[in-house]
């Protein structure tokens, strides 16, 4: 089973929590669920564009959105806050301006604050974007695969599984690649998974890139 389900929707309820929090009625869903799509698109763009360093890293783990009556609140969790320019006056400000502009939201407020994650590397997001930055540097997918391993090794996780498919190399037929440490049990409900699928576009055509963290069992 734990091939035929998204690892976190898996365990919702038991060791995974929604990452936006909301209720909407059955005729409205499909656009708050098409508004927050449009949020976090919104953030990540913003992020590439007004970073420190120009290396193409975004560093964000997740966003989670709650929304109230009149207000939307945005919750950034950042493993590296020295890529944003934070430090200059209205980082913040800017960003829900940009926002509110885009979706002429006059009845909400939006408010955005960023928190810092302890142990980036231990965000399964993070660790994608870097083997993704990796290949983009043609770096062999092997070598990225095994040093993001030992990255999330730093964090005290329990186990980890790296999988990428799709043109690796530039090879005429495409292939599934993958590597693993330790336990990932993904057929256990009580076994603390985090999860994520990256989609990196190469000059040889789209590489998918999966990762499976394993921490704990409840």
């Amino acid at each position: 089973m734990g091939q035929k389900i998204n690892p976190l929707g898996f365990r919702l309820g038991t060791t995974q929590h929604h990452h936006s929090f909301w209720f909407e009625k059955p005729k409205n869903y499909s656009v708050s669920l098409q508004e927050d799509e449009k949020i976090r698109n919104c953030i990540k763009n913003y992020v590439q564009k007004n970073r420190r360093i120009s290396s193409g890293f975004e560093g964000i783990a997740r966003i989670e959105i709650k929304k109230r009556i009149d207000l939307i609140q945005v919750i950034i969790y950042i493993g590296f806050p020295n890529l944003l320019i934070e430090g200059q006056a209205g980082g913040i400000e800017e960003l829900q301006v940009n926002i509110q502009k885009k979706f002429h939201s006059v009845n909400r407020r939006l408010n955005i604050a960023i928190t810092k994650v302890e142990k980036p590397y231990g965000q399964p997001n993070i660790l994608a974007e870097y083997i993704a930055l990796q290949l983009k540097n043609r770096v062999s997918f092997r070598k990225a695969m095994k040093k993001a391993i030992e990255l999330a090794e730093q964090t005290d996780t329990k186990g980890i599984q790296v999988q990428i498919a799709g043109r690796i190399n530039g090879k005429e037929i495409a292939r599934v690649e993958w590597i693993r440490e330790g336990r990932v049990p993904l057929q256990t409900i009580r076994a603390k998974i985090d999860h994520c699928s990256y989609i990196i576009r190469t000059i040889y055509g789209v590489l998918g890139i999966k990762i499976w963290i394993f921490w704990e069992e409840q």
